[in-house]
């Protein structure tokens, strides 16, 4: 591949003819709490992109809002010490976007406070060609998180009827049947104990385009940029369509999608911590008794 340097012609073009997104928002009636802003981006059923506004702030202010991030991982990193120790249960975070769409970004911020023996972060690619020789669900569930352990899937089984889909690697017939076989999956891990978590990073296109030619411009960045992503560009719409039907499809009451704002990356980042931090609350982990009555014991 020809190197992309930051004196190179590429640009990527970011405005189009006619909006890419519907300009519907959430305008809360007074100040919005956590769960209203939580239940505003799950997705219950019937589904239309175009009503998740890729800006949205809730009305956060973001100096607060960055303060309150803090607050949250701190809350998380507690929750997540609790689980560990408990060792009962496991939290799954699937986070699907578009290039650029933050997915790194929110690992970064949300998680950095977590104790890294209690998270494990995978990174699924093109499948390998042992991969390749299983069914479409064999590499996933095999790195399923265990016991007391957040896992994070970093791309997820839903490439399998996003990428899949858009560019006719496997034909119509292949890819249907998956949303079924999806949600099976999701309710067998579900009553193993680990509880599934979905983030849609909902990124505009036209801030796609911003990021990716910042990309382009900054030598530090340009490891991130393939060539690729502008023929991925080109499909935008139809990657659309196959975001919206699989989270319409696979969004379930124990599986459920969250559509979280991407543009702004510090209300990504605190709704991303919200909806983590509602989930473990509602587990509420504890931790274990000592295994003897430790009163009055002298380490000597």
């Amino acid at each position: 591949m020809t190197p992309v340097t930051a004196e190179s012609d590429l640009t990527i073009p970011i405005r189009v003819t006619g909006s890419r997104t519907a300009r519907r928002r959430y305008v809360p009636t007074m100040p919005a709490s956590d769960s209203e802003v939580v239940a505003a981006m799950r997705v219950n059923g019937a589904l239309d992109l175009d009503d998740h506004q890729p800006d949205e702030t809730f009305e956060w202010q973001k100096a607060a809002a960055k303060n309150q991030l803090g607050v949250d991982v701190d809350a998380i990193a507690e929750l997540q010490t609790r689980l560990f120790a408990e060792r009962r249960r496991a939290v799954l975070i699937v986070l699907q976007a578009m290039d650029a769409g933050g997915k790194d970004g929110v690992i970064r911020s949300v998680l950095t406070g977590i104790n890294p023996a209690g998270i494990t972060v995978h990174s699924f690619g093109v499948p390998t060609e042992e991969e390749a020789e299983h069914d479409f669900l064999w590499r996933h569930h095999v790195r399923c998180p265990r016991r007391g352990i957040i896992g994070v899937f970093n791309r997820s089984h839903y490439e399998a009827v996003l990428v899949e889909r858009v560019k006719e690697l496997v034909a119509p017939e292949v890819w249907r049947p998956r949303y079924a076989h999806i949600r099976d999956f999701e309710r067998a891990l579900t009553g193993a104990g680990t509880t599934v978590v979905k983030l849609h990073l909902n990124v505009s296109y036209e801030e796609q385009g911003r990021r990716l030619q910042d990309r382009i411009d900054t030598p530090e960045e340009q490891w991130k940029f393939r060539l690729g992503d502008l023929d991925d560009r080109k499909l935008w719409t139809a990657y659309r369509e196959a975001y919206t039907d699989a989270l319409r499809e696979t969004s379930t009451a124990d599986a459920a999608w969250y559509v979280v704002p991407g543009d702004p990356k510090w209300v990504r980042n605190l709704a991303v911590a919200k909806i983590l931090r509602q989930t473990l609350e509602q587990l509420d982990p504890q931790y274990p008794e000592p295994e003897a009555d430790l009163t009055g014991l002298k380490v000597t």
